[in-house]
Formats: C-alpha cells, structure tokens, sequence
C-alpha cells in the first residue's frame, strides 16, 4: 500500500522533504518506522510522535491509513 508520509520541523531538515509517498508492505507502525530509519538514518536520532490520519499512535498499532505524520516536541508558551 501506498502511504503519504508527512514530516514537521527539524524532521523535514533531517530527512529533506516535508513530504513523500512510501510503498509498504508491512503492517505495524513499528515496521514503518523501521523503513523509515533504513531510508533516512539520522531520524533514529531524532524524537518525534507519529500520528495516524490525524491521531496520535504506538508502535504496536496497525497501520489502517494513508498518512502518517512524524511530529516533533512542539515548545510553546
């Protein structure tokens, strides 16, 4: 399945798109973000919450959507 992977703030400086679609095969968003990592290998470094069609996921959960969006600590006051 195709999914659109988004990217927010030092992320898309760390991986240099804000945007891209990913083939995958997998299932779990664990697996994602292992195919993740083997195509942008500084994200490992990076912390970061991944939200599934606009809800916050774990890793164990299943991949049931078409975006994926990796979103950084947000600071603010």
């Amino acid at each position: 399945m195709n999914i659109r992977i988004k990217y927010f703030g030092l992320l898309t400086e760390v991986t240099g798109c804000s945007e891209e679609i990913l083939e995958f095969h997998g299932v779990t968003v664990d697996e994602l973000l292992n195919e993740l990592y083997k195509k942008h290998s500084l994200l490992e470094n990076n912390d970061f919450q991944i939200a599934q069609n606009q809800e916050l996921v774990n890793l164990n959960e299943q991949i049931n959507g078409t975006e994926i969006a990796l979103l950084p600590p947000f600071s603010g006051g």
